[in-house]
């Protein structure tokens, strides 16, 4: 049985950064006592996440750019590991981002299909079923002889999605909402996505479309960076997000502190007016 379960997860990046000219001083210290290392950033990109989801949940995460959506998505597909706390993950994913990934530039769309395949956890007799009606729903045709490399991003797309959609997941996770080829093929991929959704024990989804997570889910998480500041029923979590109140703050602290801000400075203009004219 699928499940989700994550206990004081944090994931910690520790990124170069660039530098611009260097004094000959700093050269000489950098060589002598760092060897040429560049200085590192320490990015927190989440930080002491709780979640459980179970069968059948149907979870949406929002929040701004940057707030973790995806990097969470990731980290549950086993893409990052957790840098400190305890995440458990149980069932056969469906990872619906990075689509792209495994390709390879030289091999052929069935070559490709095969290779895609492998990285979904399919084996080789189980993929051999699947390879005919990935191709016939992709559209591609006599394209699929050809090395990937030739394929325009819209083709390429095509056949990402027809490969990742091909597996009867237990956990499905989608990071936006894909768009697919023409209007056609659009209204096929929609219908593809339907019967995944339905067939998934448990689904998370990433958007920034409140509308589409509050058709799709029944459970939100607002992320802020890389923290969770609600999980609750989708419409209250998208109401306070909209807000921008945070459960357990005084929301209405910020506005008045703003409004009495900005009458001090009428004030003081006022005041500054009448001396002039004065």
């Amino acid at each position: 049985m699928a499940k989700i379960a994550l206990e004081d997860v944090g994931l910690t990046f520790r990124v170069r950064t660039e530098q611009g000219r260097m004094t000959l001083k700093e050269y000489l210290i950098r060589g002598l006592f760092l060897r040429g290392r560049a200085p590192r950033m320490v990015v927190r990109a989440l930080q002491n996440v709780n979640l459980q989801i179970h069968p059948g949940d149907r979870v949406g995460i929002l929040g701004p750019n940057g707030a973790g959506k995806s990097t969470l998505l990731r980290l549950l597909a086993g893409v990052y590991e957790p840098t400190n706390g305890q995440r458990v993950v149980e069932g056969k994913i469906s990872s619906l981002f990075d689509l792209m990934l495994g390709f390879e530039p030289e091999a052929s769309g069935w070559e490709n299909i095969r290779y895609r395949g492998y990285l979904q956890g399919e084996t080789r007799r189980s993929i051999q079923k699947k390879i005919e009606p990935i191709a016939e729903f992709s559209e591609l045709g006599d394209f699929l002889n050809m090395p990937v490399r030739y394929y325009s991003s819209g083709m390429l797309v095509r056949l990402a999605f027809s490969i990742a959609t091909a597996i009867e997941p237990e956990i499905l996770l989608v990071d936006e909402v894909l768009s697919v080829g023409d209007r056609a093929f659009q209204e096929k991929a929609r219908k593809r996505m339907r019967q995944m959704m339905a067939q998934a024990e448990l689904m998370v989804v990433v958007s920034h479309d409140l509308g589409s997570l509050a058709r799709l889910c029944e459970r939100g998480i607002w992320l802020d960076h890389g923290k969770v500041v609600m999980q609750g029923p989708i419409d209250d979590v998208i109401a306070a997000y909209k807000a921008g109140e945070v459960p357990g703050k005084d929301s209405t602290a910020a506005p008045r502190r703003e409004r009495a801000t900005r009458a001090a400075e009428r004030d003081g203009k006022t005041a500054l007016a009448v001396g002039a004219a004065a």
